[in-house]
C-alpha cells in the first residue's frame, strides 16, 4: 500500500471519527491505542526486521486494503501475489533470530486448495522479501481466516517443531497460551467466567458447521464430539456491546464464536452462528442449532446507528475477533510473562470508538508483556 493511500486511509478514519483523536493513534494498518501493548523489545525478540517492512513502490490501483466503511480490511478480490507479499511485509510485528511475527489481516486464509492465494502459498516470496538469505519461513501458529491477529513463523525447523509441541502440551494441560480480543453484540451476564460445551462438526448444506451436543455419551466422544473450554473476561462495555478477552483452553473450529453464542452475546461480524440467538420483547434466548439456518448477522437499529452502518453494509461487517497475545517459553521471549502481542486492526478500533468503549478498565490489554 503506497504512502499516499495510507495517509488517505488515516484521513478517512479521522473524518469518520469527527476529527477527534480517540482511543489512541492510528498506526499503519493497525490501531495503536489503549488496549494494545507494544511489540516486545528484548534481547531475544526485538525489532531488528522493521527496516524491511515498507512496501516497494506505489500500487497501480487504490490498493488491497479497503477504506470505508471498514478501514484497513484486506480486499481479496483481484489481489496479486506481489501485493499480498507487500501487505504481509508491512504486517510484520517483529523479527529476531529464527522467529517472525505477523499481524494477519482479517479475511486472509492461512491454508487452501492448490492454486489459491493464501498465507502459506506466498511464504517463499515473503522469506525473500524479508531478506532471510535462503532460509524458508515455516508456520508455527496462526489465527483462522476470518480472525485477525498474530501469526508466528520460524526459519528454523527445530524451533518450529519445539514451539508446536509446546502449544500442544499446553492445550493438553489446559494452560492458556493464546488471548483473543472480541467485540460482542450484547454484554455477558457475568463479568468473567468459563464456558464449557461439547461440540461436533456437522456437514449441512455443503458447509461444515459446529453444533453443541448436550450430555455427550462415550460413543459421541469416539465419533468426534469434543469437550471444549474457554475463559472469558469482560474488559469494557458500551452501547450494548462488550470488549471481551477470551482464552481458549481447547482447540476446536469456531470454538470462540460458538461459545459466545452460548453466552447469548455473538461476536460482531459473526455471520455463521449469530442467528442461533433469538430475541423476543428484548429478551435473548438460544435457538436450536440443528434447525437454525445460517444467515447474515442482524443488528438492531440503535446499534446500526451507533456503528453508522446501513443494513446492507452490516451484512459485510467483518468478524471482530483478534488474536492479540501469544505466550511462549521463557527462553524465546524474556520477561516475567513472556509473550508476543499485536495491535488491533483499524476496523476494530473504529468500532470500539463508535460504541464508546472509552476510558474503561483497559489495563489487562495495555499492560506490557
Amino acid at each position: 500500500m503506497g504512502g499516499a493511500a495510507l495517509l488517505h486511509m488515516r484521513a478517512v478514519l479521522a473524518q469518520e471519527m469527527g476529527g477527534r483523536r480517540v482511543l489512541g493513534r492510528v498506526w499503519g494498518g493497525w490501531w495503536r491505542g489503549p488496549g494494545l501493548c507494544a511489540a516486545p523489545k528484548t534481547a531475544d525478540f526485538g525489532t531488528e526486521g522493521r527496516h524491511h517492512l515498507q512496501p516497494r513502490g506505489p500500487s497501480k490501483r487504490s490498493g488491497p486494503l479497503e477504506e470505508q466503511p471498514f478501514p484497513g480490511l484486506l480486499r481479496s478480490e483481484n489481489l496479486s501475489r506481489e501485493e499480498l507479499v507487500d501487505v504481509l511485509r508491512a504486517a510484520v510485528v517483529d523479527q529476531k533470530g529464527p522467529l517472525v511475527t505477523l499481524n494477519k489481516p482479517q479475511g486472509l486464509p492461512v491454508t487452501g486448495k492448490p492454486g489459491e492465494l493464501t498465507l502459506l502459498s506466498v511464504l517463499p516470496e515473503l522469506s525473500q522479501g524479508l531478506g532471510l538469505r535462503g532460509r524458508q519461513l515455516q508456520l508455527v501458529h496462526a489465527s483462522g481466516k476470518e480472525t485477525s491477529g498474530l501469526v508466528l513463523l520460524s526459519t528454523c525447523p527445530q524451533t518450529a517443531s519445539h514451539l508446536q509441541k509446546f502449544f500442544i502440551h499446553s492445550r493438553r494441560s489446559q494452560r492458556p497460551t493464546a488471548t483473543y480480543c472480541a467485540v460482542t453484540d450484547g454484554i455477558p451476564a457475568t463479568s468473567e467466567g468459563k464456558i464449557q460445551a461439547a461440540l461436533k462438526l456437522e456437514h449441512t448444506d455443503g458447509v461444515d458447521l459446529v453444533v453443541p451436543v448436550k450430555s455427550p455419551s462415550r460413543k459421541d466422544i469416539l465419533e468426534g464430539v469434543k469437550r471444549t473450554l474457554s475463559h472469558f473476561r469482560v474488559v469494557a462495555t458500551g452501547s450494548g456491546c462488550a470488549l471481551v478477552q477470551l482464552q481458549p483452553l481447547t482447540a476446536f473450529p469456531s470454538q470462540l464464536q460458538v461459545h459466545m453464542v452460548l453466552e447469548l452475546c455473538p461476536v460482531l461480524g459473526d455471520h455463521t452462528y449469530s442467528a442461533r440467538v433469538g430475541t423476543v420483547l428484548g429478551q435473548r434466548f438460544l435457538l436450536p442449532a440443528a434447525s437454525t439456518k445460517t444467515q447474515r448477522q442482524v443488528l438492531d437499529e440503535a446499534l446500526l446507528r451507533r456503528l453508522r452502518l446501513s443494513p446492507s453494509q452490516a451484512t459485510r461487517l467483518p468478524l471482530h475477533l483478534h488474536l492479540h497475545r501469544l505466550h511462549l517459553p521463557g527462553h524465546y521471549v524474556q520477561g516475567p510473562a513472556p509473550c508476543l502481542s499485536s495491535f488491533l486492526m483499524l476496523h476494530f478500533g473504529k468500532t470500539l470508538s463508535l460504541v464508546r468503549i472509552l476510558g474503561a478498565d483497559m489495563a489487562p490489554l495495555i499492560r506490557p508483556c
